[in-house]
């Protein structure tokens, strides 16, 4: 009986052991890393430019940079799916190469020190990662979108963020008069955003990487959503270089941001994602993602910060 208790106990012991275990492995996992950036003056107006792909006219946002001492202008895409900035090592090289006296690049070191500016706010870090990603930059043709990395939400933390989608314009701001706000969740640097589609309340993620999609769930709720038996559009996705299938149906429902309420016309899942990817989605108790295609006629402006939001 004595041995019994104590085969208990240790089967007991062990089992908590193992959940506190998954539960610091899975904290230390999904937590960004510390917010570097230095960021001083704002960032006014500054013009929104839209990749286009395949259907897709807004499949990514990109924001014109400027690196100190080098007269031309570069893009990073604004990703509010990605807690940090990161710039891309192939394009970052091909810069390094052509202007040495003001970019210089240690091949063994990562992250990196440097700096950008977004109109008249600067942006500087001793800890920029490099991600083994991206194309060279083409300075032949000055109509090329050379895209040199991207601007995560490390940068909202540090301003409150107009996004006006109606004037194709973004600005990154220090105050503004706070009426009529929305909270929101901003863990671990992610933005959950509460809504509602028929009733039923849901807490989406602000993916701006994911623009050209209106609502992208689990292959569960795109079933309850979508029009019985309409077609269904296959696509390729990437993520940082991983292939996505991305299937996506017509929808027609209505969703809801406190006030303002919008047409969904397309809902969409994924498969490809890790098994880590779904059980962060999980844990974090959102039940999909939104990107920038239900905004477009209208402005989003987030204070992070302050973990409100508001929706004109």
């Amino acid at each position: 009986m004595k041995l019994f208790k104590k085969i208990a106990i240790v089967f007991l012991v062990s089992i908590v052991l193992f959940l506190f275990g998954g539960y610091f492995y899975f904290q230390n996992k999904f937590s960004p890393p510390e917010n570097y950036l230095k960021v001083s003056g704002i960032a006014e107006n500054i013009p929104i430019k839209w990749i286009s792909s395949d259907e897709k006219a807004h499949s990514a946002l990109l924001l014109p940079i400027k690196i100190d001492g080098i007269d031309q202008t570069f893009f990073m895409q604004f990703d509010s799916g990605s807690h940090s900035t990161v710039f891309y090592k192939i394009a970052l090289k091909s810069i390094a190469e052509k202007f040495q006296n003001q970019l210089k690049i240690d091949p063994k070191n990562n992250p990196i020190s440097s700096s950008f500016s977004i109109g008249n706010m600067k942006v500087i870090s001793n800890n920029f990662e490099v991600l083994d990603y991206g194309k060279k930059v083409d300075f032949d043709n000055p109509k090329t979108e050379n895209i040199i990395g991207t601007i995560g939400t490390d940068l909202l933390e540090k301003r409150i963020t107009i996004l006006d989608f109606k004037n194709n314009q973004c600005s990154f701001i220090e105050k503004i008069e706070e009426t009529d706000f929305t909270p929101f969740e901003f863990k671990k640097r992610k933005i959950l955003i509460p809504s509602k589609i028929e009733n039923e309340n849901l807490k989406l993620l602000y993916d701006s990487g994911s623009s050209g999609y209106e609502l992208i769930t689990t292959k569960e709720i795109w079933q309850k959503y979508r029009i019985k038996n309409s077609a269904v559009k296959t696509e390729k996705g990437n993520s940082w270089g991983n292939t996505l299938s991305v299937y996506s149906a017509s929808a027609k429902r209505k969703i809801q941001f406190k006030n303002l309420t919008f047409d969904l016309s397309e809902v969409t899942y994924i498969e490809g994602t890790s098994e880590l990817q779904k059980i962060l989605m999980k844990r974090s108790g959102m039940q999909g993602m939104i990107g920038n295609k239900l905004f477009l006629n209208h402005k989003l402006i987030l204070d992070c910060k302050n973990e409100k939001f508001k929706l004109e």
